[in-house]
């Protein structure tokens, strides 16, 4: 009604005064633009407030009325538009520099200002009619009785019908106002909870220390970052007779065979209940804090758990952010400091050869392609050698975990993803970098190649020589020289601080913004929620890229935005084209009010399934895997739509059987890639794989051509199978790679080509040097 009666409030006006000078046009246009403008330049009066980024503002169609869809009564009171005149006057009011001035005062930028004015001009230009009151202002333009700036009110009407979020600014900034998280859980502030840090390296019984308190308690709640963790603590509380429940997405298992809540319950951090009180709470790893995707979820159980001790346990450098954040909540910390239980040596000397593995050696790779490739060579020298990665299930890397430890077993060998920094207990020796760079993603969201932190470099290397275990000191190296040289480098360095928090917007607050923006996409809300929101120094938003992928994937289905908002927060890897096929499947058939049943899921994955016999096959038994874990995940928050939880976990189990026989045999899947069906392994190369190698020293890549020479040219025949296009444009659309970056790659390597200082690499230029020259212009 606002926006309707506003511009009516003219025709007094109008009606007498003619208006032939800009001047005092945009003198009377001044007071009552600024009054019916709710939104200013300077933040919708709060001039902290930063300016929105209007890229992201979506503008609603709005359709020109046709022929016959209401009577004209402009042309009844004055006469029928020349519409060629309107055109000519339309431009000469966008050409106005006081309109656009007038415009930016309401919240049109440049880009805005354009883009309304396009909607305005077309809306006017098309339409059979238009409203009594525009009609006549046109009509008086055109004859000379009125000013083009007399446009100006109808033009922002117009525009904030296309732009509603210039019309609510204010609300909008409220809602995304992220500036004070602790008064998002008024149970916890209630009470006043003591605040212990359990801070040390890996293997300084941190966690032990804080999991024995947590067993002495009366109620108890431990949040850990992997089921794996969760489960441990599962089996080792009901072992100890304090019965505890398991809680994670996929999963729930009761202590009590009526189903009774347990007192003490062990869960994956993203699922703790902020509102049941407890007397003690472990939040494990708590340096995730600063995960640039998962970090919202221990800042919301540090801020929001509902104990009366919370005992945090993880890295030192965890330490100031934890008290600064404690501070805002007026509880204190008290820190216990601890040692390695048992000595860690970076040794002088590198592997350099597999014929120099030792039982108790483990090689940690940062891709599927390196553990295939070393692994195939490992069985070569007679070996047998476990294969643990992270995206085999947790039944799988438990039972890789058990051989190699099995004192009994004639596998000594490990060949693992850093994977194996958490959740598992391993009798390793050695630990030796085979690499030691890896794709990271920033708080941007961005992808970067980069050398690994301190921080990953001892969580990893922290789990040689175990306490308790058969060896009882661990030692580090690295499989190069020049690795070695750099890894001692980052050993020496100290972790840098955790310095900031993740935030992420909750579903009662994207509830209230699509209150405000109905005719917007949740992707395009989500968008604008970050845009406009305001974190301290002691936060940041999230990133919300995976979040943004499945929303669009599935805008096109018609879902209530609640369960839109769950569907996009479902755990899968968006590079996973099965799985995410068969996210848009249960979406649909959900849209439809049609349960998802066992036999349903059974048909779509083709069960039962056979044991692999090519990396192919076992990959894409790894993404039926997910698919359970899924269907799972979505079971506890659709019970009615994804009725068969029971059927499909009985399944799961079987195909971990069978995940785990191909995993055992995984150098047989290799040969069988590799010779028969070529494209097996080319369809399963990591996009890790090329990306490890880019920022490697070049003179250490010259140093290892004779050794490595069969490994690249099969990664190079893989890369360029796997792409579907050259790599280039691969890696540009999935934003590993600029465009500057790009130029940047092709001159150093034309003048390492020029030099002579590549070998066998200039093979593999030969298969993807065409994407350089396609990016040449």
């Amino acid at each position: 009604m606002r926006r309707c009666a506003w511009p009516l409030l003219w025709l007094p006006a109008r009606a007498g005064l003619v208006l032939r000078h800009g001047g005092a046009a945009a003198a009377r246009l001044r007071p009552a633009a600024a009054a019916a403008s709710s939104f200013s330049s300077a933040g919708g009066g709060d001039g902290s407030s930063r300016a929105p980024d209007t890229s992201l503002f979506v503008p609603v169609p709005l359709k020109p009325v046709g022929d016959g869809a209401e009577e004209d009564v402009g042309a009844e009171l004055t006469r029928p538009l020349d519409k060629g005149e309107v055109l000519k006057n339309l431009n000469k009011f966008y050409k106005r520099k006081e309109i656009q001035r007038l415009g930016a005062e309401n919240g049109l930028d440049a880009r805005l200002f354009h883009q309304a004015f396009i909607s305005f001009r077309k809306y006017i230009m098309e339409s059979s009619s238009v409203s009594a009151d525009l009609h006549i202002i046109l009509n008086d333009i055109c004859c000379d009785a009125g000013h083009v700036d007399d446009l100006f009110p109808f033009f922002l009407r117009h525009a904030k019908q296309i732009f509603p979020m210039l019309d609510c600014m204010d609300d909008l900034r409220k809602i995304s106002d992220l500036r004070l998280p602790p008064n998002w859980y008024p149970d916890a502030r209630a009470i006043q909870r003591k605040i212990i840090f359990h801070a040390g390296p890996t293997n300084s019984g941190k966690t032990y220390h804080a999991i024995q308190r947590f067993l002495s308690a009366k109620s108890g709640i431990y949040c850990g970052p992997l089921k794996l963790l969760a489960h441990e603590i599962f089996q080792k509380s009901n072992n100890a007779n304090v019965p505890c429940d398991l809680v994670t997405g996929e999963e729930r298992v009761y202590a009590n065979e009526d189903a009774r809540q347990a007192p003490h319950i062990a869960c994956t951090i993203e699922m703790c209940s902020t509102n049941t009180p407890y007397e003690v709470a472990v939040i494990d790893e708590i340096q995730m804090i600063r995960d640039p995707a998962r970090g919202w979820a221990w800042t919301r159980a540090l801020l929001g758990l509902c104990a009366e001790e919370i005992h945090v346990c993880g890295e030192a450098a965890a330490i100031d952010l934890v008290t600064e954040l404690m501070y805002t909540t007026g509880e204190e910390v008290e820190v216990r400091n601890y040692e390695r239980l048992t000595p860690l040596t970076v040794l002088d000397y590198p592997l350099e050869s597999l014929d120099n593995l030792r039982p108790g050696d483990c090689i940690v790779c940062f891709s599927k392609n390196d553990i295939y490739s070393i692994s195939r060579q490992i069985e070569a020298r007679g070996l047998e050698c476990a294969v643990i990665y992270g995206s085999l299930p947790p039944g799988t890397k438990l039972e890789q975990a058990k051989k190699f430890n099995d004192p009994d077993d004639p596998c000594k060998i490990l060949v693992a993803t850093d994977a194996i920094g958490m959740g598992l207990n391993l009798c390793i020796r050695r630990i030796i970098f085979n690499s030691i760079v890896k794709p990271t993603i920033n708080e941007k969201g961005e992808k970067e190649i980069d050398s690994i932190t301190t921080s990953q470099a001892l969580q990893i290397a922290g789990r040689a020589g175990r306490y308790g275990s058969s060896f009882k000191q661990g030692e580090v190296t690295t499989m190069h020289h020049d690795d070695l040289i750099q890894l001692k480098e980052i050993l020496s360095e100290p972790v840098r601080p955790v310095k900031a928090a993740g935030l992420h917007p909750t579903p009662e607050q994207i509830e209230m913004f699509a209150y405000h923006l109905p005719d917007a996409t949740l992707s395009n809300l989500i968008d604008i929620f970050v845009s406009l929101s305001q974190v301290d120094g002691l936060y940041f938003v999230c990133n919300i890229d995976d979040f943004k992928f499945l929303a669009d994937m599935i805008q096109h289905i018609p879902l209530n935005l609640r369960s839109r908002y769950v569907f996009c927060t479902a755990p899968l890897n968006r590079k996973e084209p099965f799985v995410c096929t068969t996210l848009l499947k249960f979406a649909r058939q959900f849209s439809r009010n049609e349960p998802l049943t066992f036999d349903w899921l059974c048909q779509h994955t083709k069960w039962p399934l056979a044991a692999p016999k090519n990396i192919k096959e076992l990959v894409h038994l790894e993404a039926v895997h997910d698919v359970f874990d899924l269907y799972l995940w979505l079971s506890y928050r659709f019970m009615d739509m994804f009725p068969d939880a029971v059927l499909v976990r009985d399944i799961q189990k079987k195909l971990d059987d069978i995940i785990q026989v191909g995993v055992s045999n995984i150098t047989k899947l290799i040969r069988a890639s590799q010779s028969g069906a070529a494209p097996g392994i080319a369809e399963v190369v990591s996009e890790d794989f090329p990306l490890s190698r880019t920022k490697r020293d070049t003179r250490a890549i010259s140093d290892r051509h004779s050794a490595r020479s069969t490994e690249a040219l099969s990664i190079a025949e893989g890369l360029k199978s796997y792409g579907r296009g050259s790599l280039a444009n691969r890696l540009l659309r999935e934003g590993l790679l600029t465009q500057e970056m790009l130029r940047q790659l092709e001159s150093e390597w034309q003048d390492q080509h020029r030099n002579g200082r590549y070998g066998i690499e200039r093979k593999v230029k030969k298969l993807d040097y065409d994407f350089l020259g396609e990016r040449r212009s």
